[in-house]
């Protein structure tokens, strides 16, 4: 059975979705339903009003239910949090939208204009402002209320029925499995270790501000930080606004020159900590927010948004963004197992790198993944003309692995350069612009074949400009402005044309590729595609017992039953070096390990 549903909850300007996070909002006070839409099948949508909703909705067989809505976490959510009721099967008109229309928007009114454009019946309205604040609805407004959400029920319905032939069974399934994270969470919270964390980046906040004798406030604007350091004789930094042009203080942790003055006066340590204490307070902000979204059963929904990317990966949301926990975080650590069950969490080891050999063609390079060889090593040999290895030459090593995890997508000597003496992935190093120059060339020249790979998908989608022109190469297909991804889905290039010799397409704004940037796409694309169907198989997998809770760039973590934990983390890893139908030669590695908590 489908069902289409759209809740019509109260909101004002200060309880509303884009002020509050979905857990907050449905949680708060003043949360109300007035009413829902509901279409069962092909049948006329019905409008339920407040005093009906709950008594429609425990009247459907919810066991049987494949839910559709437009933005179903929302919905979802409602549903499971505020009714108890968990639908069969879980669809979202949004997430499709963003896999079928990567880098257009996803909201129902785009998406309307997008599917029916000659269609004006079909178009999202706009009564729901006139509730806006009303926390019981007069019969007059409750009937622009019912006819405004019967339209939006039927457009998502329409929508549905428009994309659903479209998309990949697996990736309806990533779309429910995602959906599921969130509104059926099996993550717990050690919400005690994150109170304990909180307070205490509250009280070393506050002794570090104390320790430098300046009032907060004139730590946290720029006008009255640059003018206590004139106070103390010390010149503040400038740089030119780039939105006014208008020359301002340059004291932004990512300054260069705030950075340089900090190292010139470390005699007034004190007071750089201050700053940086009162404008950096995201590790308390983060510990409040899981706090916060922590149920009363203990479970944290999972907020994941489908599609986020271009190239397919997961994104962030809800103010949580649980794709950016660092390492040994004690954020990372609060989540928890539920009772008698482990946390087990395993990446795939240098999946991009693997995948860009595997497109390109680089034999060699494939060998060394194959023989387990240390590739950072082998490339920092070529680069120094000795022996390197990992135990008596780090720093050499480190650029080598800087040189195989940044230069397969095009970069130059300058920006290598840059990116070595930043220390974005690793200690700060000092390269001349020649010896990064050497650096680059002699990627290329022992790797020969991905800048090839460059040219080839350059062209090849260039190509794709002649509305006749079709190729299948590898796992692609190039055509109409795309490249079709062996799931199906694609990588688009709307509008796809050369301007001043540059090739250019369209998202919500004009972009310019080329081939590096198109092998980073089409490399993270079937990475990503590795690492779904990995999670798909795992929570398929009747003898493993688990649970997808959470994915993370390469890294999968599930949750299992604390039965066996080796043998299950062996399933974990035999899952995820599972090469696909389509790259039966791709070596994949992986690793990982278990825990009571996410503690890897």
């Amino acid at each position: 059975m489908l069902v289409t549903l759209d809740f019509e909850t109260y909101f004002d300007t200060k309880v509303s979705l884009t002020k509050l996070t979905t857990m907050d909002y449905v949680r708060h006070e003043l949360f109300k339903v007035w009413g829902v839409g509901i279409k069962i099948d092909n049948q006329p949508t019905e409008w339920f009003g407040e005093d009906e909703a709950e008594d429609a909705i425990r009247a459907l067989s919810w066991e049987d239910v494949t839910l559709v809505c437009h933005n179903t976490p929302f919905d979802g959510y409602i549903l499971t949090r505020h009714y108890g009721v968990i639908p069969k099967y879980y669809t979202d008109t949004a997430s499709m939208s963003r896999a079928l229309a990567p880098g257009k928007s996803a909201s129902l009114k785009e998406c309307a204009i997008r599917m029916f454009p000659t269609d004006e019946t079909k178009r999202k309205g706009d009564e729901l402002i006139n509730a806006k604040g009303m926390v019981d609805l007069d019969p007059k407004t409750e009937q622009e209320i019912a006819s405004y959400c019967i339209q939006d029920v039927d457009l998502t319905a329409a929508i549905y029925h428009r994309m659903i032939w479209q998309m990949p069974d697996s990736e309806l399934d990533l779309i429910d499995m995602t959906c599921r994270m969130f509104c059926e969470p099996k993550l717990n919270v050690d919400r005690k270790a994150l109170i304990t964390f909180r307070d205490e980046q509250v009280a070393t906040s506050e002794a570090t501000i104390a320790a430098a004798g300046v009032d907060r406030k004139v730590l946290a604007s720029n006008p009255q930080f640059a003018a206590h350091l004139e106070s103390m004789n010390l010149i503040p930094p400038t740089k030119v606004s780039p939105r006014t042009g208008n020359t301002i203080p340059a004291l932004g942790k990512n300054d260069k020159a705030f950075t340089q003055m900090q190292q010139m006066y470390p005699e007034h340590q004190a007071l750089w900590d201050a700053r940086k204490a009162v404008k950096s307070r995201i590790n308390e902000t983060r510990a409040q927010r899981f706090i916060d979204a922590t149920h009363d059963d203990g479970t944290i929904s999972v907020p994941l948004r489908y599609y986020a990317a271009h190239t397919g990966r997961f994104g962030g949301t809800e103010k949580l963004n649980l794709q950016n926990l660092p390492r040994n975080s004690p954020l990372r650590r609060a989540l928890i197992a539920p009772p008698n069950h482990l946390v087990f969490v395993a990446d795939l080891s240098n999946i991009e790198a693997r995948m860009l050999a595997w497109l390109a063609g680089e034999e060699d390079l494939l060998n060394q993944f194959r023989n387990g060889d240390d590739i950072y090593s082998n490339l920092a040999t070529e680069i120094y003309g000795r022996p390197i290895n990992k135990t008596d030459d780090p720093t050499e090593r480190f650029v080598g692995k800087t040189a195989v995890l940044g230069l397969g997508y095009g970069m130059g000597a300058p920006k290598f350069q840059t990116t070595l003496e930043a220390g974005a992935m690793g200690p700060s190093m000092q390269f001349t612009l020649n010896e990064a120059y050497d650096v680059v060339n002699t990627y290329r020249s022992t790797y020969p074949n991905i800048p090839l790979l460059w040219k080839k998908l350059e062209l090849k989608l260039a190509s794709t400009i002649n509305a006749s022109y079709e190729e299948d190469w590898h796992c692609l297909t190039f055509r109409d402005n795309k490249i079709i991804l062996p799931n199906q889905l694609a990588l688009v290039y709307e509008n796809l044309r050369f301007d001043n010799n540059k090739l250019t397409y369209d998202t919500r704004t004009t972009e310019t590729t080329w081939g590096g940037r198109l092998a980073e796409n089409v490399v993270q694309a079937l990475s990503r595609i590795v690492i779904t169907d990995a999670m798909l198989r795992i929570q398929s997998d009747e003898n493993l017992n688990a649970d997808v809770v959470l994915t993370v760039h390469d890294e999968i973590i599930i949750i299992s039953p604390d039965i066996n934990p080796d043998d299950t983390m062996e399933q974990l890893i035999t899952h995820m070096c599972t090469p696909p139908d389509w790259a039966k030669e791709l070596p994949l590695d992986a690793e990982g390990g278990w825990d009571t908590c996410y503690s890897k």
